[in-house]
């Protein structure tokens, strides 16, 4: 691809899990040359499996493309760590509180020795591991996850990780088109409670704790699956009356606006229930998109990368042995995509 406006610049990448190594991923697929510090062992999420893409992990396999990798001993080999600094625009770092500073790696050490350089720090939570199911938990997130009646649920992708490398990405641009040399802190927790914005405006306002809802979005209804397997997401008063009609629904009163459809919402998922049933999921989706009211069925992860919409993306790509998924937007309508394949560990 022409779009590499990070071609000449050069990534020094010690961090480990995911959120660090999606933001140099991203990088990467920039146009940046991206080095991957590892230790004498790995990182060890190459060991997070099954399943496996070769000898590594699925989700270490889909952090990690196009990068090479060097093999650093922090605790021996500090002029050789720093010796990639030197030669290094971006330094990004995810090592456990106090490891930085001991190896002489945080921004202050290394921002005196290297002024023009963009140092990168991804956090956690307080001084705890960073885990995504962690910040799930600590974080709020998982409150709201799951079914009413259930325990809390760990959103089943490592979202926080995925959005945290993105907004340090989106710091390492910013901080290059002004030119370099910036210190940007970014962490699990933060990106948590910027995914939970909407909660915290409501707790600030009402002082209620939210609670689960399942599927449903609880404050518009009908916005959640039905039958088991098909999202219907009517977010507006015409598009519950496209769907009421759909259905052959009388105009009840409970259901005149949102507001009425939300202090009602078990009614009206009864009424709609009753409605859809004795018909397949694939014929009331395929009416109801015709009647252009926003519906999907519940799809599994190889139903979703068959899909005819997904495959026209060309999202999906080869890399070597394995398929990752690209950037997730275009440039001019071209896709930036990944240099290489993920590196294999080199082994001395």
């Amino acid at each position: 691809m022409s779009f590499q406006p990070l071609e000449g610049k050069l990534v020094v990448d010690v961090t480990s899990s995911l959120a660090g190594p999606y933001c140099t991923q991203l990088l990467a697929a920039l146009g940046a040359d991206v080095i991957k510090v590892e230790p004498p062992d790995g990182d060890h999420a190459r060991a997070w499996g099954p399943p496996f893409v070769g000898d590594d992990g699925a989700l270490w396999f889909a952090a990690n493309a196009g990068k090479r990798t060097v093999i650093v001993d922090l605790a021996r080999e500090h002029e050789r760590m720093l010796e990639l600094v030197d030669s290094a625009d971006v330094f990004v770092q995810s090592l456990r509180p106090g490891l930085a500073e001991r190896h002489g790696l945080d921004a202050a050490s290394l921002r005196l020795r290297k002024p023009s350089l963009v140092h990168v720090s991804v956090g956690a939570y307080a001084d705890r591991p960073g885990y995504d199911p962690l910040v799930q938990a600590a974080s709020g997130i998982m409150s709201v996850t799951g079914e009413a009646a259930g325990p809390p649920v760990r959103v089943g992708v490592s979202l926080i990780d995925f959005a945290t490398g993105q907004w340090a990405a989106i710091g390492v641009l910013a901080s290059l088109l002004r030119g370099g040399g910036a210190t940007i802190a970014v962490s699990l927790h933060e990106t948590a409670l910027a995914l939970l914005a909407g909660h915290i405006a409501g707790v600030a306002s009402t002082g209620e704790t939210p609670g689960r809802h399942g599927t449903a979005f609880p404050l518009i209804a009908p916005y959640e699956v039905f039958g088991g397997d098909l999202m219907i997401a009517a977010g507006s008063d015409a598009l519950w009356k496209r769907l009421r009609a759909v259905l052959e629904l009388a105009d009840d009163p409970r259901f005149r606006t949102n507001p009425d459809r939300v202090r009602n919402r078990e009614a009206l998922r009864n009424a709609i229930e009753d409605a859809l049933a004795g018909r397949p999921t694939e014929d009331w989706e395929r009416e109801l998109v015709d009647a252009g009211i926003p519906a999907a069925r519940v799809r599994t992860v190889p139903e979703a990368m068959a899909d005819e919409h997904a495959a026209a993306l060309g999202i999906f790509q080869q890399l070597g042995d394995g398929i990752t998924v690209a950037p997730p937007f275009t440039v001019d309508g071209d896709r930036p995509l990944y240099p290489s394949p993920p590196p294999r560990f080199p082994r001395r």
